[in-house]
């Protein structure tokens, strides 16, 4: 995650400040998004069928190819071959991150307590320290690129994933489920409604945020920042890799408090689904808000948003975790994998498409249009959210 976070700041930076276009940027990482789609869909089965210890470490292997393949990009390239390149290359570390997110998720299933609150803390402190970590990364990619460059960051984290991946091999611990033959690629898509009823409100929260996480503001910051010299480039990258970073990491802790924000100890497990149309409801009117103030720019607005864009991450937060524990709650044993891997797919379809939004909308309509799609979106999963809260757990 570290890698991850740190090559979506790299390449986002680098390539604005080659000139591309804010929807050329989105292109860059449509791949990534769809092959996050076609990996979750798959990755469930392949795990299911060959065991979690071989999604974990292909998943490894190939964001060390992906990093070495990026490091032979040329600025001497036409557009067109940079673009497609690039894009290609992110598409394997898309399968890279969700292959080892995957399996990270499933395994937590089959190895925490059984009960709820328990559950719901472990399911918080691994997805909040992953995201933390994350966040780490998007610091680390400004950092690197203003300090040794692009080729030479690529290179060094290729280096050092590649220690890392070797580490976990020789230190696994046994215990993870092996593989099983009888496992069918059929038996991928859900037939529960309460994991497709979750899905849907987990597509539309995660194209809520991308809608201006992954494009809008950060080219928005960079303008506000930056006065076209390298120095003013060099400041820009820190502050903007500062922001996403902590965005991140915040973001990370708030999810690994959850359990404790929310009282899980005291909660019935009929009562998540509920919490996570309340909070996303919050959630929609708080990105609206921040639209509507948009259409009236001033001095003021920039820090406005850092503070409003901070507490979507607080809130943000709060509703990534009760999916996170839900889809867990709502699966079997026997078939966890292919439910985490189906609900991470529809997190990976939202993704896609508040990458392409982001892009798209902030070049037709600025920050105020970028923002405003957010909102509807995340409208949209309140709506899933809402049809969710039908649904009991123990059901």
């Amino acid at each position: 995650m570290l890698t991850d976070g740190a090559l979506r700041m790299l390449v986002l930076l680098h390539f604005h400040t080659l000139g591309f276009s804010p929807f050329t940027l989105a292109w860059l990482f449509l791949l990534y998004e769809f092959m996050g789609i076609v990996t979750n869909l798959s990755a469930g089965w392949i795990a299911a069928r060959f065991g979690l210890n071989s999604t974990l470490y292909s998943g490894l292997t190939l964001q060390v190819l992906a990093l070495l393949a990026l490091s032979q990009l040329s600025v001497d390239w036409a557009l067109a071959l940079s673009v497609a390149y690039v894009m290609v290359v992110q598409g394997m570390s898309g399968v890279a991150k969700d292959l080892a997110k995957m399996s990270s998720k499933s395994a937590v299933k089959l190895l925490a307590p059984n009960a709820s609150e328990g559950l719901f803390s472990w399911v918080a402190l691994l997805t909040g320290s992953k995201n933390a970590v994350k966040g780490i990364g998007f610091l680390l990619g400004a950092a690197l690129l203003a300090l040794i460059g692009f080729k030479a960051s690529v290179v060094a984290m290729a280096i050092a994933l590649g220690m890392i991946l070797i580490s976990v091999v020789i230190f696994m611990p046994s215990g993870l489920p092996k593989g099983s033959k009888s496992a069918k690629f059929s038996h991928v898509l859900s037939r529960d409604v309460r994991i497709n009823r979750l899905s849907l409100a987990r597509m539309f929260l995660f194209g809520a945020r991308d809608v201006w996480f992954v494009v809008g503001i950060p080219v928005y910051f960079h303008a506000v920042v930056s006065d076209g010299s390298h120095a003013g480039d060099r400041m820009a990258f820190f502050m903007i890799g500062s922001f996403m970073a902590l965005w991140i990491i915040g973001y990370g802790a708030v999810q690994a408090l959850a359990p404790k924000l929310l009282r899980a100890a005291t909660r019935e497990p009929e009562d998540f689904p509920l919490l996570a149309q309340r909070w996303s409801g919050i959630l929609a009117i708080l990105i609206a808000s921040l639209a509507f103030l948009t259409v009236f720019p001033g001095p003021w607005l920039t820090p406005i948003l850092i503070a409003g864009l901070l507490v979507f991450g607080f809130v943000f937060a709060v509703n990534s975790s009760l999916h996170s524990y839900l889809i867990l709650a709502f699966s079997k044993a026997e078939r966890v994998t292919m439910d985490v891997g189906f609900y991470y797919m529809s997190n990976a379809t939202g993704r896609l498409i508040g990458t392409l939004l982001s892009g798209l909308s902030y070049q037709l309509g600025g920050l105020t249009l970028c923002l405003s799609t957010a909102a509807a979106m995340a409208a949209a999963s309140w709506a899933g959210a809402a049809w969710l809260a039908k649904a009991k757990v123990g059901t």
